[in-house]
């Protein structure tokens, strides 16, 4: 009888895993882009026949649209981990390696929080290539990149997990017995996003602060197109929606989504008609209804003579923090998906504390607003490349110009929240207007009633200006008084 032949889907491991366990939502900056922070971690499992090494392929299935990467951490079980305490709980971990815990949002619906079906399928989880001795490493002083195409879309390190991985293993051996060759996914942090039949994803765990920086090497992994059609005869079918589309992809932003689908859009006619009235005359129907902080303050024009109307999508961005930047300024990072996100009539607000000392933007990304057909950008920092943004044409408000890159002061962090702009607080949905006199916000259900009635004041303002430069004194015109008023009817009428 001749020797079964070696399964190649385990040469990265000691040998095949009786279990992989999986945490659900485990880094901070995952949480944060999910609106959730968990009070103690949560797991799923997922089986062993789902392993594969790096430098394989995994199949995006027939009929569905949402493969989406999670470049995680892995911990291999060394020794038997039973009731242990958390200060023991790291003995147990032999090795760790990357991984990369991908998973289906077109089945997720169907699995109810399970996952077989969405993380369980064949190739689902590669590990390795390498495996790092898991004692000579800081189990704190962990990094995990992922890049998608050779661009770097997750930077993290375990200084962010909501829950140390010694926790994890503790927490879990309260529950169930950890066995050696065990697999531990340990979460993943922001980033994760889908992938297309022919992107390449790699994933690496590296120690860079430990002697010699040892590193797990990249686990590759190459997406395929699945030819093999799900029988719907049998059980659930794929399905998606703009909730599994905007989990999967990271952000509504990111899956090409409106900010918020209950927020109606600008209407040409009501577009056409803001183009009419002046902010002065806005701000003051504004005011009349008892809304004073509704001007973004400290911002100039860099056209004086163009007119802005649009409907916010926001940016924030948080203060400068070497560590946050490296974890949350590269690759795909928050400031570039809100402009590759833009939609025709967009006006991008970003938040940058009124803080000029470095530029928000510069002209290569307002080259992507105009291509995106945005109508136009606010920050209340700076504008780098400031002639070249200039020469774009596209409205444009900042709180000045200045030469370096935004992660001098700032860290990109957030797209499509409520931010602070100028002073006041702008929502994804309000309605923008600018000109020489400044920009003021617009709650989207008093645009129609308040453009109407500045329409209306300016009509009534323009006829009183006549009156003054044919030499009527302002007492009694401006306000009008009853006489006044009645002249300003009559003329009205006649038109």
């Amino acid at each position: 009888m001749s020797a079964q032949a070696p399964d190649h889907r385990f040469t990265a491991l000691p040998g095949r895993p009786g279990k992989v366990v999986a945490v659900h939502l485990a880094y901070a900056s995952r949480a944060d882009q999910r609106g959730r922070r968990p009070a103690h971690p949560s797991y799923f499992l997922k089986p062993s026949s789902s392993v594969a090494t790096s430098g394989g392929t995994v199949e995006r299935p027939a009929g569905t649209e949402l493969l989406a990467f999670e470049g995680e951490i892995a911990l291999v079980i060394g020794t038997t981990a039973r009731h242990v305490p958390l200060d023991r709980a790291w003995e147990h971990v032999a090795w760790v390696t990357a991984a990369n815990d991908l998973g289906l949002y077109d089945l997720r619906a169907a699995d109810r929080g399970g996952n077989v079906r969405s993380k369980g399928r064949d190739g689902y989880t590669p590990l390795g290539p390498g495996l790092l001795d898991a004692r000579t490493l800081d189990p704190g002083a962990l990094r995990l990149r992922t890049w998608v195409n050779g661009e770097l879309r997750q930077d993290d390190t375990t200084s962010g997990l909501l829950f140390p991985l010694a926790q994890v293993v503790a927490d879990l051996s309260q529950h169930l017995t950890l066995e050696p060759g065990d697999v531990v996914l340990t979460g993943t942090p922001a980033g994760s996003s889908v992938l297309a039949p022919g992107d390449v994803v790699e994933v690496e765990v590296d120690a860079p602060d430990a002697p010699g920086a040892p590193s797990s090497g990249r686990l590759a992994t190459t997406v395929v197109q699945g030819t093999h059609p799900f029988d719907g005869t049998l059980g659930s079918l794929p399905s998606v929606d703009d909730t599994q589309r905007t989990e999967a992809w990271g952000s509504r932003t990111a899956a090409g989504l409106s900010p918020d689908p209950g927020v109606p859009r600008l209407t040409p006619a009501l577009r056409d008609r803001l183009h009419q009235a002046p902010v002065a005359a806005l701000s003051a129907q504004l005011r009349k209804r008892g809304l004073d902080a509704v001007t973004i303050d400290g911002v100039r024009p860099l056209h004086p003579g163009q007119k802005l109307v649009g409907t916010a999508r926001t940016l924030r961005l948080v203060p400068g923090r070497e560590d946050l930047f490296a974890r949350h300024g590269g690759g795909h990072n928050a400031q570039k998906r809100a402009f590759d996100g833009l939609d025709e009539g967009d006006v991008l607000v970003i938040e940058a504390r009124g803080d000029a000392g470095s530029g928000t933007f510069g002209d290569i990304l307002a080259l992507r607003a105009r291509a995106r057909g945005a109508a136009g950008i606010v920050t209340d920092g700076g504008v780098r490349d400031h002639d070249a943004v200039a020469a774009v044409g596209i409205p444009v408000y900042a709180a000045g110009p200045h030469p370096a890159v935004v992660g001098r002061r700032h860290v990109p962090w957030d797209v499509d929240v409520a931010v602070a702009c100028g002073g006041t607080t702008v929502e994804p949905g309000d309605v923008l207007v600018g000109d020489a006199d400044g920009v003021v916000v617009i709650p989207p259900d008093l645009v129609e009633e308040v453009v109407e009635a500045a329409l209306a004041q300016e009509q009534e303002d323009g006829w009183v200006a006549r009156q003054v430069a044919d030499g009527h004194p302002v007492e009694g015109l401006f306000p009008m008084d009853a006489t006044w008023r009645a002249r300003f009817d009559a003329w009205r009428a006649d038109r």
